[in-house]
């Protein structure tokens, strides 16, 4: 049910109106026909709502709403051909976006005769389909439609799995997750006559949602994890997984080197055994839904290999996963949440600026009813608090979401949760195709915001103002965030990859069921569900099929699918091809032997969205102009295409071009002047290829990605491109190949001359961005300075700029003093600078309030980076909450720095080798230092709670650290705890240290060490021993 009646008949309806205002009916001899089916449409569309409900539960009504789906699509089919007609013609191209195509079928009476002819056909079983809803006594829910707009314009526009080690701490509530991560650590460590201390496997079991991968995050980040373990490795294993990937995975979490080994299982093995070997190992395997990960993958190298005392600890939905691990019972199965617990779990949820706790607690009599109709589920409570935040904060609209009559839906899954029904419910039409079409992403695959947009769009679910499409897709998208229906990844910044939760997913892939099937790790019945069942969707994603490949031949069957995503091999046989696939919108190939499918790409008419990825190929076919209707073009990872065809220039409709940076375009590109997204053009300045001279005709460019630029051989090239003039640009990608060693210096047999940086200087100058970039990230760049426009930003005030990278600066003798200016930075990261040794008072006195709202600050592998000036009298980033500071020769951290970035919480400095005090830092709270060889003392950071020290030799003095918590020393080579440790009191302190330093501690009160430690509550400490760590 990716289709959603309400919204796809929206799209049609407002295809079909552009046809009748055209009058195109009239010049057609079939005016009356279009008018009736807008007419019937109009009718229908007053019960298309209660017939999408009432479709989820009620068999009766599935039949009839299936054929009203194929008329629909049949409708848009149509509409797709009478533009393919029209831009045959051509006569399409000054507007390719404008659905009125019709007009010029005319100009053809037998294919105006064929349109005609369709159309009454359709019109007809409307008739019939419209007689038929008779017979299930539907009700206009047009209430439910106002009720969708009007949570539409309340929106404030505030855009708000593979799972990873690290988490969100925040996120917790209540005792009982302390006491469960007390338990599994004790279960985890516990040694002795009762355990054996070979490999020993421990559980964690519990349904989707419930927080097993939360509680195995926190006990992974343990301290007495941490310490006793010398590797620690976290795998995301899924139903998908795929042996060679999990294998490579592991080897390189343990530390090993995986590009040797390739894709040999054997040779893999080794690697990985060969990085365990005499190592105390924690391998935790989360969300296994099958043993094979386990017993014929990694059971054989971990065993092997790791020391005695090493343990493995998984996830699971499914107790016979854990059985077949042979895991120590008893298993520990996750409880739901306790009522107050998870009240405080839906106040954080709805907590905001018009709604402070006091007031919601106002509402805990409701709210704890609401907790109950969740079942105490984690996932249930924070979906519903992402509808509760829509509802409002009066006591009624709390009422409302109580009472709601869809709680009481019947003959949904047992599993599926009620709560994620109750929000898919309030969603209006438009969003709930997009949520449902999301569900059928490859879960293994991180797309992004762009992409999954673009697939959007190709379904048909996004129509409006041609020109805004993505804008709009973009807002949908947003709008799923502050749902809490798919979660952001954190590691990329403003929503670009999300995720969806286990049961949210299991939900809407249940809700789609009758016309997409998603095919995992496990399903090995799917060639039966392939040759029962037509499907209009198909995901993918498995490696494990009962032949262990997929023939070609039994998805030739599934002629009516529109949307295919595959990630496996599929076996093809000489002369198969896509003509089958007629009615194909968008196709997601991710294999490497793909050269079949490519060749027959051209009969694909209806494809808008083509993604190749990492596939093999070498060539695309000469005929691929024929894909008129194509918009979004992937070729990402295809490193052996290096020649696109000539006839890629007459994809009028493209909207985006994702191209691997060795590909080489054929001239006549300016052509595609409604582009939207290029990445990955290669400045190449030979032979009949395109320059960059014809990107300046692309006006509608949001994203723009250049590679090779030190090929472009004159200025007036690069003036011609006019990315200044093209103000919708948002992202820009600057790219030369690197000049820089891994050393971080200029390579001695790559050294750039004088020329060679005034060429590249002139070349960068003209390549002067708008206004309206959001996203800058220069890399390779060799000039002595950098370009005019942003050494003085009164040329260009980039007063929109939120991230700049600036990476691999061979020559680069200074930072531009403009950047201060910049009134939205929000990150400033420059990685490997080689040529900068001072950052002066220009870098700030440029403005009056320099970098007003930097949040972070990275300064990375600036090797000969020996001052930074800044005085205590000027006043600048105000904002600024991190700072890294790595692989430089800085002496002293400036004073200005110190008594200015009054909201400093993080400082990051590593390898700073001329640095010898660190003091007054008010707001600073996570304080790391390592590898600092003459640091001396650390004073007067009154509001320090943690404090890592890695290999610093020389530090004698913390003074005047009165909050800290947390102490971590780090030092193999130290021959006795440091006197400072009388000056300081913190409640935790670890330590990793020699080995007789260590049996020295361990003496306590007897020993040597005992009067510099004896006021610390809880000690941890070990030592190497060999290849171990050793407590």
């Amino acid at each position: 049910m990716a289709m959603v009646l309400d919204a796809f008949a929206s799209y049609v309806g407002h295809m079909l109106a552009q046809v009748a205002a055209d009058e195109v009916g009239m010049m057609l001899g079939i005016s009356g026909e279009i008018s009736k089916m807008s007419d019937k449409l109009r009718d229908l569309k007053n019960f298309l709502a209660d017939a999408d409900r009432r479709n989820i539960t009620d068999e009766t009504v599935r039949e009839w709403v299936g054929q009203l789906k194929r008329a629909m699509y049949e409708a848009a089919d149509i509409l797709d051909l009478c533009q393919l007609k029209a831009m045959e013609r051509g006569s399409s191209s000054a507007d390719a976006g404008c659905f009125n195509p019709l007009l010029f079928c005319m100009r053809n009476p037998c294919h105006a005769h064929e349109i005609g002819t369709r159309i009454k056909k359709l019109n007809k079983r409307l008739d019939s389909i419209k007689e038929r809803s008779a017979a299930f006594s539907f009700i206009n829910l047009r209430s439910y439609e106002d009720h969708s707009s009007n949570a539409y314009a309340s929106r404030h526009g505030n855009p708000s799995r593979e799972t990873v080690g690290d988490f969100d701490r925040s996120a917790l509530v209540g005792e009982k997750i302390e006491e469960d991560t007390r338990a599994l650590v004790a279960q985890i460590m516990q040694m002795g006559k009762e355990v054996n201390d070979d490999i020993m496997v421990v559980a964690v079991v519990g349904i989707g949602g419930i927080g097993k991968t939360t509680l195995a995050q926190k006990v992974f980040n343990e301290e007495a994890i941490q310490g006793g373990f010398s590797k620690k490795i976290w795998l995301s294993i899924n139903q998908n997984f795929s042996e060679v990937e999990l294998l490579r995975r592991a080897v390189i979490e343990a530390g090993g080197d995986a590009q040797p080994a390739g894709n040999a299982k054997a040779a893999l093995h080794r690697t990985l055994k060969d990085a365990l070997i005499g190592h105390k190992t924690l391998l935790v395997m989360d969300d296994v839904w099958d043993h094979g990960a386990w017993d014929g993958v990694l059971k054989t190298p971990f065993v092997n290999a790791a020391a005695s005392g090493s343990r493995v600890l998984i996830t699971t939905r499914d107790e016979e996963v854990a059985q077949g691990m042979i895991a120590r019972r008893p298993y520990h199965h996750v409880d739901t949440l306790l009522p107050e617990d998870a009240w405080s779990l839906l106040k954080k949820q709805v907590l905001s600026s018009e709604i402070d706790e006091d007031h919601i607690n106002m509402l805990k009599d409701i709210g704890l009813k609401i907790i109950q109709k969740c079942g105490g589920l984690p996932l249930a409570v924070k979906v519903m608090g992402g509808l509760l935040c829509k509802r409002g904060g009066l006591h009624r609209d709390w009422e409302q979401v109580l009472d709601d009559s869809k709680w009481s839906i019947t003959k949904m899954p047992q599993e599926l949760n009620y709560a994620v029904y109750l929000s898919y419910e309030y969603m209006p039409s438009y969003l709930k195709q997009c949520f449902l079409y999301y569900s059928l992403l490859p879960k293994s695959k991180k797309f992004n915001l762009n992409q999954v947009v673009a697939l959007w769009m190709s379904e048909g679910f996004i129509h409006g103002n041609f020109r805004d499409l993505e804008e709009l897709g973009e807002k949908y998208y947003k709008e799923l965030v502050s749902r809490n229906l798919i979660e952001p990844d954190k590691s990329y910044v403003d929503l670009w990859v999300c995720s969806m939760h286990d049961v949210v997913r299991s939900f809407a892939q249940y809700m789609t069921k009758d016309e997409a099937l998603v095919a995992q790790d496990g399903d090995n019945d799917i060639l039966t569900k392939l040759s029962s069942q037509k499907f209009l969707r198909l995901s993918i994603e498995t490696n494990r099929l009962q032949s262990g490949e997929l023939d070609w031949k039994f998805l030739q069957e599934q002629q009516s699918v529109r949307t295919l995503f595959s990630t496996i091999q599929i076996m093809m046989k000489p002369g198969d091809s896509m003509v089958t696939f007629s009615h194909l919108r968008a196709l997601y190939i991710e294999a490497a032997d793909v050269a079949a499918l490519v060749e027959s790409l051209h009969q694909l008419k209806h494809l808008r969205y083509l993604a190749l990825i990492n596939a093999n190929i070498s060539v695309l076919p000469g005929n691929i102009g024929k894909m008129k209707l194509l918009q979004f073009l992937d070729l990402c990872g295809c490193e052996n295409l290096v020649n696109l065809p000539d006839s890629i220039v007459n994809l009028v409709q493209l909207r985006l071009l994702e191209l691997p940076g060795t590909s080489m375009i054929p001239r006549g590109f300016s052509g595609l002047t409604i582009i939207r997204r290029l990445s990955g053009f290669r400045a190449y300045m030979d032979g009949d290829w395109c320059s960059l001279d014809e990107l300046g005709p692309l006006s509608q460019l949001r994203l723009i990605g250049l590679v090779d630029l030190e090929n472009v051989s004159a200025a007036s090239f690069a003036a011609n491109a006019r990315l200044g003039g093209k103000m919708h640009l948002i992202d820009l990608f600057l790219y030369c190949t690197s000049r820089l060693g891994h050393d971080g210096l200029v390579k001695e047999k790559e050294g750039v001359s004088e020329e060679e940086q005034r060429c590249i200087e002139k070349v960068f100058d003209e390549l002067c961005p708008p206004s309206s970039v959001e996203n800058l990230d220069i890399k390779g760049y060799f000039g002595k300075q950098l370009p005019r426009w942003m050494i003085s930003t009164s040329t260009v005030p980039l007063t929109n700029l939120k991230y700049l990278m600036l990476s691999d600066l061979a020559c680069c003798t200074q930072l531009p003093n403009g950047l201060c200016k910049l009134p939205c930075l929000h990150l400033l990261q420059v990685n490997r600078a080689p040529c900068i040794r001072q950052i002066g008072n220009g870098f700030l006195q440029e403005a009056a309030a320099p970098f007003p709202r930097l949040n972070k600050l990275n300064l990375i592998g600036m090797v000969e980076w020996e001052e930074w000036e800044w005085e205590e009298k000027v006043q600048a980033m105000p904002r600024l909450e991190n700072l890294v500071l790595d692989n430089c020769k800085l002496w002293r951290v400036p004073p200005g720095l110190a008594s200015n970035a009054r909201a400093l919480k993080a400082l990051y400095i590593q390898r700073v080798h001329h640095l010898s005090y660190l003091e007054s830092f008010p707001s600073v709270v996570e304080l790391t230092v390592c590898q600092i060889p003459d640091l001396e003392r650390i004073t007067n950071l009154p509001n320090l709670q943690k404090l890592t020290i890695t290999d610093c030799p020389k530090l004698k003095v913390l003074q005047s650290i009165p909050a800290l918590k947390r102490l971590v020393l780090e030092d193999c080579v130290m021959e006795e705890l440091p006197d400072y440790m009388l000056d300081i009191k913190p409640r935790h302190l670890q330590l990793l240290c020699r080995i007789w330093l260590l049996y020295s501690l361990a003496a306590g009160q007897s020993g040597p060490e005992w009067d510099k430690f004896s006021h610390v509550e809880h000690v941890k400490a070990y030592a190497h021993d060999g290849d171990n760590q050793r407590k």
